[in-house]
């Protein structure tokens, strides 16, 4: 067997890492081929191990975010905004707009707002009035407006294709952002000269190293399982929604439409002149997994069983269902204790979306919560910056823990909210179920629930931070 490297050579090793090269630019990539450098210490490897032939690619980043969806690209351009680059790792080959539409609120335009992308959407997509709930058994109608108090944002909720808000904020990042065909395989923690340093490893070998990691993932977050959150569980709910296609226009108002019938809960809402986006809500069964991944059969058992004593209106806009966008899904929530009082962070690693949080749909507050963790931790960020000028991985612990105790109250309540929300909506066949959801949650509870979200999340800080990996692969 050769000898091990000569000191010399681990010092041009390290100097090669630290100092980058005049071709680096932005990050730094390096084949572990070039470095003969073993750190025995940790799991993380520079070099090859003896008698190991597979290559391994070795890259610095000053922030890495797991995921490309709402949470994940909305944390990204509110960190393009203060002037530092992330990468995103997508583990699919592009976009995911699973979910054809979603409805975002007031304090999810002033979340888009701060990001500096609301206009992309507000010049699409007409503001919602008023929503009319009908109970299917007594054919008795009450009205909610959303026309007040919309804080600020000059217009109330607005649905909004998932696909476009995705455009939206992915348009405004570099090209180079997001990395598709990524998934991470393992995540692994090191100190580098006093400071937590995160290694995360791809499927294809790749390592990464960053001052900071945010998982943003979704419901099973890899990210989140690694800080010791638990798994979500079950509602006992099931939802199968689609977008309905008028190609000569539906011809509706600009209002949401629901009805309600024990245990199930209906309603639709335009999108566009000819476009309606639909969803049924109700108690799971045991064979509704069979649902998954066959869109004819859903619209078959929805139109045939599940939905066929709804008006008839509601029957239409479902038989005009582009199929592609019909999904079934279990609604899935994470136990609000877990939120309060399990780890939401570590050191430089947090998670934010889903990937925190995950919540029924029930208020329509996933995505709009999933903005508000972009600009909450984006401030805290700024705030850094402006009192430090740069990004210390020894501070960026206590900017997170910052963000941390921030969103841990407000979304450990949307997520109680919610749930209760969609268990007082689907009622029952008792006279006091029927009860509890005519008349106090609709008439005294959702009012409160709609003010709750006139929820500001607040304004990116004007700072303009030159990321230090433009000229250097030191990580400090």
């Amino acid at each position: 067997m050769e000898n091990g490297p000569s000191q010399t050579d681990l010092s041009d090793a390290v100097e090669f890492l630290r100092d980058g090269s005049e071709n680096s630019t932005k990050s730094r990539t390096l084949c572990a081929e070039e470095i003969p450098f073993i750190n025995t210490s940790t799991a993380f490897v520079f070099g090859v191990k003896e008698r190991e032939t597979e290559t391994k690619m070795v890259e610095e980043e000053y922030v890495v975010i797991v995921g490309a969806g709402i949470a994940g690209l909305a944390t990204a351009l509110a960190l393009k905004r203060l002037g530092i680059r992330s990468l995103v790792l997508e583990r699919s080959e592009g976009l995911r707009a699973t979910g054809a539409a979603l409805t975002l609120f007031p304090n999810a335009w002033l979340a888009l707002d701060a990001l500096g992308v609301s206009h992309k959407l507000t010049s699409i997509y007409a503001p919602i009035k008023r929503g009319l709930l009908t109970n299917v058994q007594t054919g008795a109608t009450q009205e909610v407006s959303f026309a007040a108090g919309t804080n600020g944002t000059g217009a109330g909720p607005r649905s909004v294709h998932r696909k476009s808000l995705l455009e939206a904020l992915a348009s405004e990042l570099p090209i180079d952002t997001i990395r598709f065909s990524s998934k991470v395989s393992a995540i692994e923690t090191q100190t580098q000269e006093g400071s937590p340093i995160t290694i995360i490893h791809l499927g294809d070998g790749t390592i990464i190293k960053a001052k900071m990691l945010i998982g943003c993932d979704g419901v099973h977050s890899v990210v989140g399982h690694w800080l010791g959150l638990a798994a979500p569980v079950s509602s006992g709910r099931s939802a199968m929604r689609g977008l309905a296609v008028f190609p000569q226009g539906h011809g509706l108002n600009q209002e949401v439409q629901q009805f309600l019938d024990a245990g199930t809960r209906a309603g639709f809402v335009p999108l566009t002149d000819k476009e309606i986006y639909w969803f049924f809500v109700y108690q799971s069964l045991p064979n509704g997994e069979n649902f998954a991944g066959n869109p004819e059969l859903i619209q078959r058992e929805l139109l045939e069983n599940y939905a066929k004593h709804l008006p008839p209106l509601y029957l239409d806009i479902v038989r005009h269902c582009d199929l592609s966008t019909l999904t079934w899904a279990p609604l899935m929530f994470r136990y609000p204790w877990d939120i309060m009082f399990k780890n939401l962070s570590k050191d430089n690693i947090t998670v934010a979306g889903d990937a925190m949080h995950p919540m029924t749909p029930d208020l329509g507050q996933g995505g709009c919560s999933a903005l508000e963790d972009a600009v909450v931790l984006g401030r805290h960020i700024g705030k850094l910056l402006t009192e430090q000028g740069k990004l210390d991985s020894r501070d960026i612990a206590k900017t997170i823990d910052g963000y941390v105790q921030e969103r841990r109250w407000r979304v450990t309540w949307l997520v109680i909210g919610s749930y209760l929300s969609g268990w007082a909506q689907l009622g029952g066949s008792n006279w006091w179920k029927k009860f509890l959801r005519d008349v106090v949650f609709y008439k005294y509870l959702f009012p409160r629930i709609v003010k709750a979200v006139q929820y500001d999340c607040g304004k990116l800080p004007s700072v303009s931070f030159a990321s230090e990996l433009e000229s250097s692969s030191k990580l400090d």
